[in-house]
């Protein structure tokens, strides 16, 4: 193993732990100066986090072992999701490989999960919040898939380790697919984070919340495991953007610098989104949604017309 990809190892670990929950806390705290209000410190999820871990749970009834086992596979798939994705084109090989598809997959465990526990539980809010978010969940697995297909065609591999080495060579950013997949990608990012215009992270009206609804049925450790993994999902999709399609330098030093750049970059992205954007009806976010479909397609017979092999 090579000095830059152990680095690589310790970023992936320390930043999905320790770093991630700062990223929605960045987000939250720039919302609120765009909008003329002191607002949170950056810092607050930690402090949430703290407190709920010296919280003891309420569990309800009736409820069953899918309940109980939840949070853990939740924060367990996020945990495996994050190991998966590269640091600066450098990632160490934790038995698991680095198949896109493969953390799609994980992605979409941890969702699953926390959506049986709401119908575990059969509290209202919970089903109606789980109920939406697998209405999204649907089509926005099958944009990001989409997403992967443009992207592995010039490499043909759907590695993450190929598809970031890719964005660090001029020929891909010659390509209108690379661009659209891009923004087909920043479609994906804001459904699977919850963000506005497709779901409003501030709103405490159960009727109206999509991914905080099948949270409410849980309190103290469990909850905050289930709040480190949406701090962890911003980790992992805004670091895979930066991968993906932020052009870089080579040397690996370079590459780090750049991620820690782009990352609060994000943050001030989402965050002037989230101020200028008011949410979304539910029955218009699947049109959003299939926006970033169709510009994949796009993207492929772009591909093709181009010469594409």
């Amino acid at each position: 193993m090579t000095a830059a990809t152990a680095a690589a190892g310790a970023v992936q670990l320390l930043g999905c732990v320790a770093v991630a929950p700062l990223l929605p806390g960045t987000v939250q705290h720039l919302k609120a100066r765009l909008q003329g209000r002191p607002g949170p410190s950056p810092l607050q999820p930690y402090r949430e986090l703290r407190r709920l871990w010296r919280k003891s749970g309420v569990a309800p009834q009736p409820r069953t072992v899918i309940y109980e086992l939840a949070p853990a596979t939740v924060a367990g798939t996020l945990l495996i999701a994050a190991l998966l994705v590269p640091i600066g084109g450098h990632a160490p090989d934790w038995g698991i490989g680095h198949d896109a598809l493969v953390l799609v997959g994980l992605l979409a465990l941890g969702r699953f999960a926390i959506a049986l526990a709401a119908w575990d539980t059969g509290g209202a809010f919970g089903l109606i919040g789980a109920a939406r978010d697998l209405t999204f969940a649907v089509p926005v697995e099958a944009v990001l898939l989409l997403v992967v297909v443009v992207l592995a065609l010039p490499s043909g591999s759907t590695d993450l380790l190929a598809l970031s080495a890719l964005a660090t060579t001029a020929e891909a950013w010659s390509e209108p697919a690379h661009w659209a997949a891009a923004l087909a990608f920043g479609i994906v990012v804001l459904a699977e984070l919850g963000r506005q215009p497709v779901d409003n992270p501030d709103t405490h009206l159960e009727l109206t919340m999509v991914h905080e609804g099948p949270l409410l049925e849980y309190a103290g450790r469990d909850l905050a495991y289930l709040q480190w993994a949406v701090a962890a999902r911003h980790w992992i999709l805004l670091v895979l953007a930066t991968e993906l399609f932020v052009p870089r330098p080579e040397p690996f030093l370079a590459q780090v610098a750049t991620l820690a750049g782009a990352l609060p970059t994000w943050c001030v992205v989402l965050a002037v989104v989230e101020t200028t954007q008011a949410k979304m009806r539910v029955l218009r976010v699947p049109v959003l949604i299939g926006t970033g479909a169709a510009i994949c397609l796009l993207a492929l017979i772009s591909w093709h017309v181009r010469g594409g092999a």
